[in-house]
């Protein structure tokens, strides 16, 4: 029997119609909208992509997103200006600087920027300081992926309690985080990554599995444990037709979807893995849609914050 499709498109929409209320009384008792100051370096397609995506998410909601573009020869100083400029603003209550940054800048950019915004604004939740409130159960802002998947989880009514969870990848924006989230959730977690041995025995005895390692196609049957549920937090974009082929049977709509656009969108986990697992996540639709959902959310409580606003912690 073909897997639970976990629908984060619809569960992402539930969220913002939740928020339209929040949104409607911060502007009134700021008056004016909640707004998200996004840094743009550079001219990276795949981020032009995310930051029109948080854009439209934002003016939909009744939100305001301010994006200053920087080129890619601008110099990390200058990023950071932009940065400062932000968290001195009072009209900006949520920051974001949109990564990869150009490897011009250096290998510690992205570090240093995210360290220079104010944690109150960091709706990221990239800053250390946001990230120890996080290791300790209480956080503010949590990152919005795992954010995202933990509610998806739990609008999908899945269990976590004392449920064995595997992470694959150990990132800081997902593998981390998520694990962290898990254990306060009271999950058995397990972070996996490129060193670790035997990964598809270990995978096989998730009842929760999370792929987030930017390999397409990589968790086969042979990591899942019938029943299991997985996310998929992979978004590989694949042009080789053979490849393409390989992974999907014949006739599948997808491949129509291929020969129209000489591309295709696959996540981590394989096609076939649907025969396996209990539910299971679809790439797109499934995380994508929630982590530009849980920016809302954040941007929105560092809006009330501002207004001094009660603040639920979260972990």
């Amino acid at each position: 029997m073909a897997a639970r499709l976990l629908d984060g498109t619809r569960i992402a929409a539930d969220i913002r119609t939740e928020l339209i209320a929040r949104v409607e009384a911060c502007t009134l008792a700021a008056q004016r909208p909640p707004t998200l100051g996004i840094l743009l370096v550079g001219d990276d397609p795949a981020s032009e992509v995310y930051v029109n995506t948080k854009s439209k998410a934002g003016d939909a909601l009744g939100l305001k997103v301010d994006v200053v573009r920087l080129p890619k020869t601008a110099t990390l100083d200058k990023a950071k200006e932009v940065v400062c400029r932000f968290n001195r603003s009072q009209n900006h209550d949520g920051i974001l600087v949109q990564a990869p940054l150009p490897s011009a800048l250096g290998t510690i950019a992205e570090q240093t920027l995210f360290e220079a915004i104010d944690p109150m604004k960091d709706v990221d939740g990239f800053h250390p300081i946001n990230f120890g409130r996080l290791a300790q159960g209480r956080s503010v802002f949590a990152p919005c992926t795992p954010s995202g998947i933990l509610e998806l989880l739990d609008r999908s009514c899945i269990n976590l309690k004392g449920q064995r969870a595997v992470v694959i990848g150990r990132s800081q924006i997902v593998g981390k985080p998520v694990a962290l989230m898990l254990l306060h959730r009271h999950a058995t977690v397990t972070v996996c990554h490129s060193q670790t041995r035997d990964l598809p025995a270990l995978a096989r005895d998730a009842d929760i599995l999370i792929a987030a390692l930017g390999r397409p196609a990589f968790v086969t049957s042979e990591f899942v444990k019938p029943g299991a549920t997985v996310i998929d937090v992979g978004v590989n974009r694949l042009v080789d037709e053979t490849i393409v082929k390989s992974l999907l049977p014949l006739g599948s709509p997808r491949l129509q979807t291929f020969a129209r656009r000489g591309s295709l969108l696959v996540g981590d986990v394989h096609p076939a893995v649907s025969e396996t697992a209990g539910a299971l996540t679809p790439v797109p639709g499934g995380v994508g849609p929630l982590t530009v959902a849980m920016l809302m959310v954040n941007t929105v409580r560092a809006a009330e914050m501002s207004l001094g606003q009660a603040v639920q912690y979260r972990g």
